[in-house]
């Protein structure tokens, strides 16, 4: 099995958030063309075949996701 790189400590992580659509863009560096990945639960790993690197992250529906939590952790 390849090496698949993960996170090389990146000069820069570009975020942009859609608060109509609710979700959260994360690029390691510049945004660039790449694979997406759903891995479950709302993310979605954006992968650089090329370069055998995962780029960025897609989180759906972050605020629904955190409004949800905060509400179970102040009922229990």
């Amino acid at each position: 099995m390849e090496a698949v790189k993960i996170l090389e400590k990146p000069a820069t992580i570009n975020w942009d958030y859609d608060e109509e659509a609710d979700v959260l863009y994360l690029s390691i560096g510049d945004p660039r063309p790449a694979l997406g990945m759903d891995v479950g639960e709302g993310v979605i790993l954006r992968y650089d075949e090329k370069h055998k690197e995962v780029v960025g992250v897609t989180l759906i529906g972050l605020r629904a996701k955190l409004l949800k939590e905060l509400a179970e952790e102040k009922a229990a």
